[in-house]
């Protein structure tokens, strides 16, 4: 059977960059086109990557007519896979976030005067202090690999862009381990699904791999410049890298880093920012804002923001190994932390604390908004990587509460991510 042909989109004009990171252009039959790789007031062609009754998907072939915001990515042959955002000048970038934030919250029907000024800060490149990546095997052996954007197929990958020097130097050795390892039992690439590889602002390094294999990995070889390595048994019925079972640890996998002047300690596994000179510069405004006023913290992680900040009382975390991190680094302070989710611990909200909350990309659940309407806290701190759910939330709440702060983060350079804080005081 013979493939069917690549449908080619000529000419469109791409009108602007929306929400998620695509361009967005209108076919000639009127269909929407969202698609990768072009910039607002671009001319380009477009290769169709799935084709729906009410729009098409697509990357862009060729650029007809340039605009002045294009730059050259520095991965030409992968950027699309990690970075998006690498064919435009840094300051278009934040311009294009600052006016998805300002849309989207408008959207919503958020009542703001002003927006803060849109903030960056430390380096567009090498900032991460985090990667997950893939793994990809041929008769060469086995390589790091990541996803081709709109398809189901892989590329391979040597360094990241995104990733900070200390990272970067590790990947080679311990790709030349797992590859020792791999050939010496006779395993395959496919036995093994991702690795993390975080490090600190000392360029300590650990690494958790995450495998399909429920054996016995004794004999893997730790590279020297890794401090801890942990290899995970990770269910082979979930496509998710999920600790299912512990089967080799070598050395220690907890890193420690200051913010704010305190010691905040996390392993491989904890949640913690990945981009850190920008995220204290948000610590610093959510401890301005909050002056005097005693904290809780719904959604703490290891305790990255209501530790430093100082003057809070109570973490409420429902990670188990996030809650472990949480207890050492608040061990020697009047904190109580809790063990469970933000809509388990109600009780807790009071109308004399301020609220912090940084929840996932699904936002607050409802009955926590709720509790808020109903005990109404004299402030909520409300940090986001979702803008369209902190929107949503914020809408929700503008009834009771009036919008002191509000401004957007570029924690993610050339990526279409963004960071957000609201700040809210009861009326």
């Amino acid at each position: 059977m013979s493939k069917k042909s690549t449908l080619i989109l000529d000419n469109v004009k791409v009108d602007k960059l929306v929400h998620g990171g695509q361009g967005i252009a209108e076919a000639q039959d009127g269909r929407k086109i969202f698609l990768w790789g072009g910039l607002p007031g671009e001319i380009v062609n477009v290769r169709v990557t799935k084709k729906k009754r009410s729009y098409f998907e697509g990357i862009v072939t060729d650029v007809i007519s340039r605009s002045t915001d294009r730059i050259e990515p520095v991965e030409p042959e992968v950027y699309l896979s990690s970075s998006p955002w690498q064919i435009m000048s840094l300051n278009a970038e934040n311009n294009a976030k600052q006016a998805i934030l300002e849309e989207t919250f408008s959207r919503e029907g958020v009542d703001i005067y002003k927006w803060g000024n849109f903030s960056f800060a430390g380096n567009e490149y090498g900032y991460r202090n985090k990667v997950e990546l893939g793994f990809w095997g041929d008769d060469r052996g086995v390589h790091y690999a990541s996803y081709v954007r709109g398809t189901h197929g892989k590329q391979i990958i040597t360094r990241n862009a995104l990733a900070n020097e200390s990272i970067n130097s590790v990947l080679d050795d311990f790709l030349k381990s797992l590859n020792t390892f791999i050939y010496k039992n006779k395993y395959r690439a496919g036995d093994f699904k991702t690795v993390i590889i975080r490090s600190n602002k000392k360029g300590e390094v650990v690494a958790a791999l995450f495998t399909k294999l429920d054996a016995d990995f004794s004999q893997f070889i730790k590279p020297a410049n890794l401090k801890g390595l942990i290899i995970c048994y990770s269910n082979p019925k979930s496509p998710a890298s999920v600790r299912t079972k512990d089967l080799y640890i070598n050395g220690d996998i907890t890193l420690t880093d200051t913010l704010m002047g305190t010691n905040i300690t996390y392993d491989v596994f904890s949640f913690f920012q990945v981009n850190l000179p920008i995220f204290e510069q948000v610590l610093g405004r959510i401890d301005y804002f909050s002056g005097g006023i005693p904290k809780i913290d719904m959604y703490s992680g290891v305790g990255a923001i209501g530790i430093p900040i100082g003057m809070t009382d109570i973490l409420v975390e429902s990670d188990e190994n996030n809650v472990k991190m949480a207890k050492m680094n608040a061990s020697n302070l009047p904190i109580k932390v809790v063990h469970a989710t933000s809509e388990s611990a109600l009780e807790y909200i009071d109308d004399k604390h301020c609220v912090i909350v940084d929840p996932p990309r699904v936002g607050l659940h409802k009955d926590l908004a709720n509790k808020l309407l109903e005990v109404l806290p004299p402030q909520i701190a409300y940090l986001s990587c979702n803008p369209s759910t902190q929107a949503r939330d914020v809408a929700l709440l503008q009834d009771r509460y009036k919008i002191r702060a509000i401004e957007g983060y570029n924690f993610f350079p050339r990526t279409p991510h963004i960071e957000s804080l609201v700040v809210l005081e009861k009326k």
